[in-house]
């Protein structure tokens, strides 16, 4: 079983917080419940997020690194759902996860025929780029140009959604195997690098050839600075690894 089902943006967690609450925790709780009720061994994947290390100490992040308070209700709900899957993996023996914190996937399908086109206002980087620079907005606004990075702005890991499917092929695969030690695991995914959000504009007027109109504007509550991922223990363990670039993921989700 692989659970993606979850509300997922920083920002509007911040302004409603409740529907995150009972969105991401209820819906757990009541499959995890259910999945009690099945007298056999379940293989479960968890799609968690980089969110749960907050502003992390140093870069990059490692799994094992401290989880701080989260930065945003959101990522509050996925520090807590890691905590009830694990708990409920120490009381059921028949119950093996694996958790996957995502950085920030990108892009879409080679075939461009699934992708990322959420309904309403996007709440993420790249489809708003993508919309703004097809006419559906005016203006793309980045929120803040005066974070301690190169050129102000918030450094993500950004990885393709294509080589982030394959790492759940890699893990449901070790889980219906029985390799894993303990019956739940923990793995980060993403390049283990990071871009700005200026770079990831950059990248996009290169690879499609469209100039975007932005603005900067005030930050964002809820919003770190840097973060991108230490992908050792995946690379070792999961023997996965990234294949796909950044100007790749972009283009994929233009096209």
């Amino acid at each position: 079983m692989i659970h993606f089902a979850a509300s997922k943006a920083v920002g509007e967690s911040v302004i409603n917080p409740l529907k995150y609450y009972e969105n991401n925790l209820i819906t757990l709780i009541n499959l995890l419940q259910e999945i009690n009720n099945i007298k056999r061994n379940i293989s479960f994947i968890f799609s968690s997020s980089c969110t749960v290390y907050g502003q992390a100490d140093s870069l990059p992040i490692k799994e094992e690194d401290v989880i701080k308070k989260a930065e945003s209700p959101y990522g509050n709900t996925k520090q807590v759902c890691e905590e009830i899957i694990i708990d409920t993996c120490k009381a059921n023996d028949n119950l093996k996860a694996i958790i996957l914190r995502y950085f920030n996937p990108i892009g879409a399908h080679p075939s461009s025929e699934i992708g990322e086109l959420p309904i309403g206002k996007p709440q993420n980087l790249v489809p708003f780029i993508t919309q703004t620079a097809v006419g559906k907005y005016d203006k793309l606004t980045i929120f803040g140009n005066d974070y301690t990075t190169e050129d102000g702005t918030c450094i993500r890991d950004y990885i393709h959604v294509v080589d982030l499917a394959k790492a759940h092929i890699k893990s449901l695969k070790r889980l219906i195997e029985n390799k894993n030690i303990s019956n739940y695991d923990i793995f980060n995914i993403g390049t283990g690098k990071g871009s700005s959000v200026l770079e990831v504009i950059q990248s996009f007027e290169k690879v499609s050839s469209q100039k975007l109109n932005y603005i900067i504007g005030p930050k964002r509550k809820g919003d770190i600075t840097k973060a991108y991922a230490d992908t050792t223990k995946a690379n070792t363990i999961l023997n996965w690894k990234t294949e796909l670039s950044l100007d790749q993921a972009i283009l994929s989700a233009w096209e």
